[in-house]
């Protein structure tokens, strides 16, 4: 599979995604919907297994519970749906389902009762659903929670706010480092429009994408594929934004680079009261140099610093975007894909320093996979950490991972080659090898 066709995925993924239960509908005020007659869904191929769907609470869902049921639960926790799509729908865990049937877990998993980037609804559903899981199947001796972007954000928030309730907590291509995701996104823009000559503006106006951006790509030659010095100088800056050097980086930057433009807005509220970006903690690097450069100087110089309203971006509590703090009370274990640009690299960096500044370093392994793809994990990266994870919350056997927070290990050519099962025929490590 092409890069371009993960791209696609990965747009597909922002935009749209994604006999047995009650019949209420989701809130009026709201307009979101479930349609009851897409809920249904078949067992997989020679499994057996118990099937529930329905509506709770206005979010609709989806149980199955395999004929040998082991007596332990796995909820999943969906990625982003545009809050323009009014319709809600139920993701299964396609690759980890059949995994978990086979080896006797039950799992749950809930459309969330609103679309957008709402993640406290997201925790409130999931965590609704498994006390829901408890009342018409049975309790379970084990419960653990899984999900795959803002999915992995809803993890990360669910273990800290019912910390003794998840025995174990696998988020996939995560939005672990909260709010610093939306910051990433505005710097990109503003650094963009500084190197290629333009006075920055903040957020974007009504003809952004129309007639600012084609400026931008002719000024740093990325409407013709050869980037000028500024164009270069942009790469730099990205990666070290978003993860630093690390293996794919020139693959992902070619990949991402016109999609991180559309991810610029003229609201960076995304539902809550007021603003939520706030880039002066931004470290605006161009090499590995830690002292300022001339050219790092005039960025940080002439990129505005952008304070979020305070209301937009609570520290504490369950709010609409919630802070993720690394506490951890149960052992956790992440995958991300290392080109990954709309949910980047150094998400997984920051989760990982929050847990160590709390002294709990021991309960996080992470994890990174060579794919450019977001979420581009194949069922055997998934279920191998899962069984891993399950193992270590069984047999206090912790498992190993990628020394994320060494820019030598990360810098490495071969870095991320341990999980990563196959080698994706774009990398160039597969060429190397052969």
């Amino acid at each position: 599979m092409g890069l371009r066709m993960f791209t696609c995925v990965a747009v597909f993924f922002v935009v749209l995604f994604g006999f047995y239960g009650e019949s209420s509908e989701a809130a009026e005020s709201t307009s979101y919907f479930v349609d009851k007659e897409k809920l249904p869904f078949d067992a997989p191929s020679g499994i057996e297994t118990d099937r529930y769907w329905g509506v709770h609470k206005g979010a609709g869902y989806r149980i199955e519970v395999p004929e040998k049921w082991n007596g332990e639960l796995v909820l999943y926790a969906h990625g982003y749906r545009n809050a323009e799509v009014k319709e809600l729908t139920v993701d299964n865990p396609e690759n980890l389902r059949k995994y978990l049937l086979e080896k006797g877990y039950a799992w749950g998993a809930s459309s969330y009762s609103t679309n957008g980037y709402d993640v406290k609804q997201g925790v409130i559903d999931t965590h609704a659903l498994g006390k829901f899981f408890n009342g018409k199947i049975a309790k379970p001796k084990r419960t653990y929670i899984v999900g795959h972007s803002m999915g992995g954000h809803i993890t990360g928030v669910l273990i800290e706010q019912f910390r003794n309730e998840y025995d174990g907590a696998m988020p996939m291509c995560g939005v672990m480092g909260d709010n610093e995701l939306f910051d990433f996104f505005a710097d990109f823009n503003l650094a963009s429009q500084v190197l290629a000559g333009i006075d920055p503006i903040f957020p974007a106006e009504e003809n952004y994408q129309t007639t600012v951006v084609p400026k931008i790509k002719q000024a740093i030659g990325l409407n013709t594929g050869v980037l000028t010095l500024e164009g270069e100088m942009l790469q730099d800056l990205t990666m070290y934004l978003s993860g630093g050097e690390r293996p794919l980086f020139d693959l992902a930057f070619s990949s991402w680079n016109n999609f991180l433009f559309t991810l610029y807005r003229s609201d960076f509220s995304y539902g809550t009261p007021g603003n939520i970006i706030d880039n002066t903690d931004s470290i605006y690097q161009l090499d590995s140099n830690s002292e300022l450069s001339v050219e790092e100087m005039y960025l940080a110089e002439k990129i505005p610093e952008i304070t979020a309203d305070p209301q937009a971006r609570n520290k504490n509590g369950l709010s609409k975007i919630p802070r993720i703090s690394g506490e951890l009370h149960q052992p956790v274990l992440t995958l991300h894909t290392l080109g990954d640009l709309f949910v980047p690299f150094s998400m997984e960096q920051l989760y990982a320093e929050k847990v160590a500044a709390n002294g709990e370093s021991d309960l996080l392994v992470s994890r990174a996979v060579r794919a450019v793809g977001h979420c581009e994990f194949t069922p055997v990266e998934e279920t191998e950490a899962f069984a891993d994870l399950t193992d270590w919350v069984e047999n206090g056997i912790k498992p190993e991972g990628d020394a994320i927070l060494d820019p030598e290990v990360v810098s490495q050519t071969d870095f991320g080659i341990k999980f990563t099962n196959p080698i994706r025929t774009y990398d160039p490590l597969l060429s190397l090898n052969e």
